[in-house]
């Protein structure tokens, strides 16, 4: 790819922004229409590329990804018309006669980048917001799952004109040629550290930007927890696409009085969910690549083994595990595990604990199990995080009425349903005054005016 080629299909889609068809409600339904029908009669081949890319359940893909676009899309089709709407607001005394209102309009030309962890999800879900605000799009899949981009690439061409929506596979090239040309909105979910890059893009032309990045989401599990639904949940949550989840648990902080106990739940789940040898189980996805399980089975050298560690480098594969941290020195709880390795470390003191976890960067989810409300609220007003999960793991992502994002070095921005219109669109203000008459005091000349605007501001 090179930059001319870039150049050219972005001045295309300025051209049809600036037209102002992308704007009409009209437009906007049937874009989306298109694309469910496309998701609809091509899923099959989507659950095959995902199950190419990560060997992904047809469970986990229609669960994770697929139902999750079609459903946001047909929150949209339900709510648009609403949404797109002038909206009137109150009106000081003091500057009638006048109409005051706030204007839903797009942003313009939009890129959105996405991860290769849920390759389709993660893309087409901004995407509706993208197209139900009226922009235009330009798309950056993951170079790692490339049996999914190659799919997603059929299937926008087939609905799309490139001067409305384009898609760009490739790897860094592509991402360089494509961070260097102009827009007027960013979307990135992604890793900090080319979130970045992408952030360092955007200020260049003063772009705005939403970052949905990660982080290292710290599991809480209190004395008073209901651990049987707390290991089940645990080995659900964790072990879901195999650990690559943004959202994920990260690490576990487990009372000492419960800990044992719940480690033997916790192995006895496992066994449940996915048999005496996971390998075997087709409900357990694989790491997407050599790099992935190289990095992940490190963690595993001279580690304290609880529950599994197991590899299989052909297979790209590590078993559900359960390692003892000690403290908070070893290499694993320095960065984003991303896979199937969970660190567990012992606390017998909530306020010490929280404390502890309130230094640190603010993680994209926080998850606490407790049956005690007044520990919940303390908790929560201790710890600063995106979202937070209370007894349960992952899904607050797929209520479309919540806002889903992170805060500080876990991202900023927020989408899903409304929120991802809202993000996709900018406020503009808009005032209709009558000609009937004015308010003399607001002209020159301002003799002896300064007692009376006093008085009326």
């Amino acid at each position: 790819m090179n930059i001319e080629k870039a150049h050219t299909i972005l001045q295309s889609q300025r051209e049809l922004f600036d037209s102002g068809a992308t704007r009409s409600l009209r437009f906007r339904r049937d874009a989306l229409i298109k694309l469910k029908k496309a998701i609809m009669a091509n899923e099959t081949k989507i659950m095959d590329a995902l199950y190419k890319d990560f060997r992904k359940s047809p469970f986990e893909s229609y669960a994770s990804e697929i139902s999750l676009v079609l459903k946001e899309i047909n929150y949209h089709l339900r709510h648009l018309k609403k949404w797109s709407g002038k909206s009137l607001k109150p009106t000081p005394y003091y500057i009638n006669p006048v109409l005051s209102f706030v204007r839903k309009e797009p942003y313009g030309l939009v890129l959105i980048m996405a991860p290769w962890n849920y390759p389709f999800g993660l893309l087409m879900t901004p995407l509706v917001g993208a197209i139900s605000a009226g922009n235009c799009v330009v798309l950056k899949p993951a170079a790692y799952s490339s049996a999914t981009s190659a799919i997603m690439e059929e299937l926008i061409t087939s609905i799309y004109p490139p001067e409305y929506i384009s898609i760009f596979e490739g790897g860094r090239d592509v991402n360089k040629v494509l961070l260097e040309q102009e827009y007027d909105y960013i979307f990135f979910t992604g890793g900090p550290f080319f979130g970045k890059t992408v952030a360092e893009a955007a200020i260049k032309n003063f772009t705005p930007y939403t970052l949905e990045l990660g982080g290292k989401n710290p599991c809480i599990i209190d004395k008073d927890a209901n651990l049987k639904k707390t290991a089940r949940r645990l080995v659900q949550g964790k072990f879901f696409n195999n650990g690559q989840t943004c959202i994920a648990p990260d690490h576990l902080y487990v009372h000492c009085d419960i800990k044992d106990r719940l480690l033997q739940l916790v192995k006895d789940e496992i066994t449940r969910q996915f048999g005496e040898d996971p390998q075997k189980s087709p409900d357990l996805a694989r790491l997407i690549n050599d790099k992935a399980f190289e990095r992940i089975s490190s963690y595993l050298k001279n580690a304290d083994i609880l529950i599994g560690g197991q590899t299989d480098k052909d297979d790209r594969y590590i078993a559900p595990t359960l390692i003892k941290c000690k403290d908070e020195t070893l290499p694993i709880m320095q960065e984003e595990v991303f896979g199937p390795v969970l660190p567990v470390l012992e606390f017998d003191d909530l306020d010490e604990l929280t404390d502890n976890i309130s230094k640190k960067d603010k993680p994209l989810v926080l998850y606490y199990f407790t049956s005690n409300r007044m520990n919940i609220d303390k908790v929560i007003s201790k710890i600063n995080s995106g979202g937070v999960g209370i007894n349960e793991l992952l899904v607050h992502f797929v209520n479309s009425h919540l806002p889903f994002g992170g805060v500080g070095k876990s991202g900023m921005g927020a989408y899903h349903g409304k929120y991802s219109f809202n993000t996709f669109s900018r406020e503009r203000a808009l005032i209709v005054s009558s000609t009937l008459f004015d308010i003399p005091a607001k002209f020159a000349p301002y003799k002896k005016k300064l007692r009376l605007l006093k008085k009326i501001l």
